[in-house]
């Protein structure tokens, strides 16, 4: 696993380890690709630091899972992310593509953050410290927050609107 140019892992002031930028990256600017492994979703790992890809874009009837093993395993959650994750079925391969995007420009020694917009059902509590900061790894569309299990619901810092 090569390191990834621009960028070290750190002790995080989010949680555990991070990445923080050795240099500057402009917004819309390619942060780096990730590399990972290809799990279906019957299959038993730790899917701690993986990306989910639907399955139908895979071509698969169930989700597909990238397990992240490279440096972006440790990029952590943020309510206001300075980077997007994209990602994409690469039918010639076989596999998942990730890339890290630039949301803004990220300055040196800013660490590398995006938002993991968990379902509902797997929604954890926040320590971003965002000033907008949500109180829970979640995503905010109004149906998935109408999901949220009545014991997270006091963590949550944002009101849930009624799905349109």
């Amino acid at each position: 696993m090569p390191i990834l140019d621009g960028l070290v892992v750190v002790r995080s002031k989010i949680h555990g380890y991070g990445c923080v930028t050795t240099r500057r990256f402009h917004k819309d600017e390619l942060i780096c690709y990730g590399d990972g492994v290809l799990y279906q979703a019957d299959a038993s790992f730790d899917d701690t630091y993986a990306l989910i890809l639907p399955g139908e874009d895979a071509g698969h009837g169930d989700p597909v899972f990238w397990d992240l093993v490279c440096q972006t395993r440790w990029f952590n959650h943020s309510c206001a992310p300075n980077t997007e994750v994209m990602s994409r079925w690469d039918r010639e391969a076989n596999t998942m593509r990730a890339w890290w995007v630039a949301t803004r420009d990220i300055e040196i020694g800013e660490e590398i953050t995006y938002d993991y917009a968990f379902t509902a059902s797997v929604a954890e509590k926040c320590a971003c410290g965002a000033a907008t900061c949500r109180g829970l790894i979640v995503d905010d569309d109004p149906a998935n927050l109408a999901q949220l299990p009545e014991h997270l619901r006091p963590l949550l810092r944002i009101p849930i609107r009624a799905a349109s």
